[in-house]
């Protein structure tokens, strides 16, 4: 089974608070395949949007199976607040049209809060695909009882004075925490295996013909992705120091087929800062669900890391070229994909390029 995939097309985010999966994301390149699964309570929402009228209700929309192709059990996520919603309705857009209207996938929108009438009723506009909106459970948002609030705030203090961004936001902190062991368990969520991670104000700048989810699963991909970042060493201080400490606890879950060569350059000694940039990722969620993650994420939890360091940290503009596997020169594939964005200003990558450990 592969971890990795690079996918076709093109997307260029601006996040704002939701950011990145955390880092620990990476470490889960150690375990083996488990299924787990979960269910907690959420407030759920849906609607249908028949012939340009959003009806608000439990009602939901079924694409016609005639008028497309096949689909994977898959759906968009996406994290929000009602404070996003211009940011939001760019998003759906440019994937309604470079991707989605030829496809019909769902769409997950996750609030710590209730979504307003006005915030679903001018989504759902968008697209005819069934949308659901749900509020995270409590327990999957806010800080856990068992951390030592006084120096988790002394934690956050110095780190806005040494001027780590995000060093002083505790919302930042839980969003990591929710989209590190918790966006997975949500109720919406559950009956779903694929998800495509969608921010608010993203651009899609080239027509993607293809199906990712289909992809991940005729070739039994895991994990697929733009780029790969060095982390920021003083947001993430014991973070290795605790997956040395689990994988010893549980070498049942290290794999002999393992990408430690991705992660560390002297053989797990130290941690080489090497990380997915989760802002973009196509994922299947029968990984994170597994006995495997599910403990390390467990384990993490317990170390309080999420809310003593940072745990995660993105720059707060990205430009992805995703890298063109199957097209032939740049500028094909710029004809051919209806591209917006000019060759000069994307990253590409050529297959030989690539490292053999994320293929």
């Amino acid at each position: 089974m592969s971890v990795g995939v690079h996918l076709q097309g093109s997307v260029v985010g601006i996040p704002s608070r939701y950011v990145g999966l955390v880092t620990v994301f990476l470490a889960l390149l150690f375990f083996t395949w488990k299924s787990f699964s979960f269910a907690s309570d959420g407030s759920l929402v849906s609607f249908r949007n028949t012939a340009g009228q959003s009806t608000l209700g439990y009602e939901s929309f079924d694409t016609n199976s005639s008028s497309v192709p096949q689909r994977a059990n898959a759906t968009f996520i996406i994290l929000c607040r009602n404070s996003d919603l211009d940011g939001i309705i760019q998003s759906v857009r440019g994937i309604e049209d470079r991707f989605n209207r030829n496809f019909g996938y769902p769409y997950v929108f996750l609030n710590e809060e209730p979504f307003t009438d006005d915030f679903k009723r001018r989504v759902s506009v968008l697209s005819p695909s069934l949308m659901e909106f749900g509020v995270i459970p409590h327990d999957h948002w806010y800080q856990p009882s068992w951390i030592d609030e006084e120096r988790a705030a002394a934690s956050r203090k110095q780190m806005e004075v040494d001027g780590v961004v995000y060093g002083g936001s505790l919302s930042y902190r839980n969003m990591c925490r929710f989209n590190s062991g918790f966006f997975f368990r949500h109720p919406l969520v559950q009956k779903y295996r694929y998800y495509w991670r969608v921010e608010p104000g993203v651009n899609f700048h080239c027509n993607i013909h293809s199906d990712p989810f289909l992809f991940l699963q005729e070739h039994n991909k895991t994990y697929g992705f733009t780029i790969t970042l060095y982390e920021f060493e003083s947001t993430i201080r014991t973070l290795w120091q605790s997956v040395r400490e689990f994988t010893e606890l549980h070498p049942e879950y290290v794999h002999q087929e393992n990408a430690l060569g991705f992660l560390s350059s002297d053989n797990g000694a130290n941690y080489n800062l090497c990380h997915f940039w989760s802002n973009f990722e196509i994922a299947d969620m029968d990984f994170w669900r597994s006995e495997a993650y599910v403990s390390f994420f467990e384990f993490l939890d317990e170390k309080g890391g999420f809310y003593y360091e940072v745990c995660s940290f993105r720059p707060r503009k990205a430009n992805h070229e995703i890298p063109r596997a199957d097209c032939g020169p740049a500028a094909s594939y710029i004809a051919l994909g209806g591209c917006t964005r000019p060759l000069d200003r994307s990253i590409a990558i050529s297959p030989e390029e690539r490292n053999p450990l994320l293929r």
